[in-house]
């Protein structure tokens, strides 16, 4: 059965599930640190989701991500970085206590440490948001139906000087393609919400247990 809703017992499974991981990673030393937006957009909910602006330095830009950064020295740990960012980025305010725990880290091709951090932000219209223009181009939403259709789910083959290097998942058919560790953080959070409705094919991508 598709998720329909986010309840007080999916958030309650989900923050016993991530408890061993959060107490393990918050405190971890990290590059970066993402937040992973579950909301409600008329009451459907889904993913939110910023594509990074074209004006941005480096290899992503342009690219879909989840709102966050590097780590700044004064951050208390992982969470705040994730907090911050997002404000800075989206102008959204997330309390602390809508955090629901934090998900398996993941690591870039320079072995860059992203710990990504959900939580619920509750109903909202993304078109009310006002983000930051040198950071963002655009925000969207998700719906997690949309995200758990087979028929939205890939994955991408990369290779390098002609050798197969490694596969990642992919998610289509929506504004935007996701793909890289934004793909990877996804379905480690579907993997979470509907663990009955979400299987991932590759064995690789499974959401490691506390």
């Amino acid at each position: 059965m598709v998720l329909d809703n986010l309840s007080a017992e999916v958030e309650r499974r989900c923050r016993q599930l991530l408890a061993g991981a959060t107490a393990r990673y918050r405190a971890q030393a990290a590059a970066a640190a993402v937040l992973v937006p579950l909301c409600l957009v008329r009451g459907v909910p889904g993913l939110l989701y910023t594509l990074r602006s074209r004006r941005m330095t480096g290899k992503h830009k342009g690219e879909v991500s989840f709102p966050g950064g590097k780590c700044d020295p004064t951050d208390q740990d992982v969470v705040h970085t994730a907090l911050r960012e997002t404000l800075e980025e989206l102008g959204l305010v997330v309390p602390e206590q809508h955090v629901w725990g934090i998900l398996h880290p993941v690591h870039n091709q320079q072995k860059t440490t992203v710990i990504p951090v959900l939580a619920s932000v509750g109903p909202m219209d993304p078109q009310s948001l006002r983000p930051n223009p040198e950071e963002v181009d655009e925000v969207f939403v998700l719906p997690l139906a949309h995200l758990l259709q087979a028929q939205n789910q890939g994955y991408t083959h990369f290779c390098q000087h002609g050798h197969y290097r490694y596969t990642l998942p992919v998610f289509l058919h929506g504004p935007h393609r996701i793909w890289g560790l934004t793909a990877v953080i996804t379905e480690f959070a579907l993997q979470l919400l509907a663990p009955d409705t979400y299987q991932p094919r590759l064995a690789g991508f499974r959401i490691p247990r506390s």
